[in-house]
């Protein structure tokens, strides 16, 4: 749901209710998104690149792998 800020100043504790059942809320200026309204424990965009480091190892054998497929996949770089 997008509010505009003016509007959001007058109904923000309506706003803040629906924000902790759930729903986000997104602040506005002249129409452009500034600013977000979440629950607490909501997770808010958490990068995913690197977060299962350190939890496995890759096998060492891992980029030993069947000739014609590696063929296959350098003759479809090829193109």
């Amino acid at each position: 749901m997008q509010v505009a800020i003016a509007e959001a100043k007058a109904q923000f504790a309506e706003l803040i209710r629906r924000a902790e059942a759930g729903e986000a809320i997104e602040l506005t200026r002249y129409g452009r998104p500034v600013a977000r309204i979440v629950a607490a424990d909501r997770p808010v965009g958490r990068p995913l690149i690197g977060v299962l480091e350190g939890r496995f190892t890759l096998p060492d054998d891992m980029f030993d792998g069947d000739a014609e497929i590696a063929q296959i996949f350098a003759q479809n770089t090829q193109r």
